[in-house]
């Protein structure tokens, strides 16, 4: 994985000029399918791209291939394009259309997108493209995904599935909560793609029961997260294990100069994409800051909760959401906490009871700021402001997703108003700002708060989850043990989606 570098440190010596046999002044064998057009240029500069707040951006060497506006148009099989028909997926995001004409032809692709803006799919259809057709061997994946959360695995896993499927490619989601035995039978049987979280695949590395040398496509998505977890050393130690000419694509939703190291270390010649440094202006969200006094503060949470629809409320600590879950319900409102304290089981519960409306509100910490896609959810509140201005953008893409409308709410007590400020201006959101008290109509205005009905409401477990369960135990071939069933509605964490 050494690749040297000149002075400049966005370029790379390339020794007279790059062999595209050879990936372009990688080591090691040929990278599988590449371009003769992706010739990359000899010892040439990368003149740094300032993005306000965030390390300067590589400009790329070699030109890029030019944005496609139908998905007809890319090299791809056709069952991926029968596929995204099925799905109703009819035109590709602006992200999408960017990268994947470059990303299919084996470029790397740095691709910075705000969350919800189509990134999985600008990554997830070039590997399983490029993947196509391959088999793996046990314990031998082709290509990876790195995530920071469980929650994003799984996303990812859901996402992509469908379309694994069409090419007959098998995918095994690998996160830390769920039985690592079971994970470590999947890659055994063979997992093309597989979707992890750093840690567990680690974990799995050690036991022997996963290698990456034969991995050609790596995909880092939320690579800032990944950062501010701490997650950095185990992140380049698993990079360090891939095919060295392989192929890498970096996506997150905002940069800075942690990620930078993954960048300058592990991209080369990559091609760039990128929206807005904030990467969070989003025409159809609206930014709204509710100045409430502390005394109120309470009461207002409640009416909001109260509001006909779904909303996700985002408090800092366990504590803080259990104790407010446990309020809503005691005064009507159908309310479950979802935070780090939770089993992974439990976790996942939740979320399916939320996106099928079984739970109305979602208060939640920032394990539920990334990774989590629930259709028509119009409105985010900021119950405990975030302490930064990543934070924000990411507990805010939680709504106007894909080009749907939202709204994105803090409650500002007086002794906040000043870092609140700051905070805004570092997001590059300029809110809507408005005082507000509880039973005004202001409120209601702004968030559909209402008056709770006060009486006391028990969330219990959908009766529709057994047999979905023994209907998807069915599906594989074959009954779960006892054990398995007992541990309730999670989804398998490794799953054989081959067709």
């Amino acid at each position: 994985m050494n690749r040297t570098r000149t002075n400049d440190r966005f370029s790379r010596a390339r020794g007279g000029g790059a062999d595209p046999g050879k990936g372009g002044g990688r080591s090691g064998p040929s990278a599988p399918r590449r371009s003769g057009g992706m010739n990359r240029s000899g010892g040439a500069s990368r003149r740094p791209v300032v993005a306000q707040g965030e390390f300067a951006l590589p400009e790329t060497v070699t030109p890029a291939l030019p944005a496609v506006k139908d998905f007809a148009a890319l090299d791809m099989p056709e069952q991926l394009l029968t596929a995204l028909a099925s799905e109703g997926v009819t035109e590709p995001f602006p992200i999408q259309g960017a990268t994947l004409p470059n990303s299919l032809a084996g470029r790397d692709v740095l691709g910075r997108g705000r969350t919800g803006s189509g990134k999985t799919l600008a990554f997830g259809l070039a590997l399983l493209a490029r993947t196509a057709g391959r088999r793996a061997e046990p314990r031998r994946p082709l290509g990876l995904v790195l995530v920071p959360t469980r929650e994003l695995a799984q996303q990812v896993t859901s996402a992509l599935a469908p379309y694994a499927r069409s090419v007959k490619l098998r995918l095994a989601t690998v996160v830390g909560g769920m039985p690592i035995g079971r994970q470590a039978r999947a890659l055994q049987g063979g997992a093309e793609v597989v979707v992890a979280t750093p840690g567990r695949l680690k974990d799995l590395i050690e036991r022997g029961d996963c290698l990456l040398s034969q991995v050609a496509v790596t995909v880092l998505d939320e690579a800032d997260q990944m950062a501010d977890m701490g997650f950095m050393p185990q992140v380049t130690a698993l990079l360090d294990q891939v095919r060295p000419d392989g192929q890498r694509m970096l996506f997150s939703a905002t940069l800075d100069r942690n990620v930078d190291l993954l960048v300058r270390r592990y991209l080369s010649d990559p091609v760039v994409h990128s929206v807005d440094p904030s990467a969070g202006a989003v025409t159809t969200m609206e930014h709204h800051v509710l100045h409430v006094d502390g005394a109120d503060k309470h009461a207002v949470t409640t009416e909001i909760a109260a509001r006909d629809g779904r909303v996700i409320m985002f408090l800092d600590t366990r504590h803080s959401a259990d104790r407010l879950t446990k309020h809503l319900l005691n005064n009507g409102v159908r309310a479950a906490s979802l935070h780090a304290g939770k089993s992974q089981s439990q976790r996942t519960r939740t979320l399916e009871q939320f996106k099928t409306g079984h739970v109305t509100v979602l208060v939640a910490t920032n394990v539920a700021a990334r990774g989590i896609h629930i259709d028509n959810l119009d409105l985010v509140v900021n119950v405990d402001p975030p302490t930064d201005h990543k934070d924000y953008l990411h507990r805010g893409g939680r709504t106007a997703r894909a080009g749907e409308s939202g709204s994105v709410v803090t409650l500002v007590i007086p002794k906040q108003r000043r870092s609140m400020t700051r905070l805004m201006a570092a997001a590059g959101v300029t809110p809507q700002t408005t005082r507000v008290r509880s039973g005004e109509e202001a409120l209601s205005r702004i968030t559909g708060a209402r008056t709770p009905s006060g009486i006391p409401v028990v969330v219990t477990a959908p009766v529709t989850e057994r047999p979905k369960r023994n209907a998807s135990s069915r599906s594989r071939g074959r009954r779960r043990p006892a054990s398995a069933t007992r541990r309730g509605p999670a989804p398998s964490a490794a799953t054989d989606v081959a067709a």
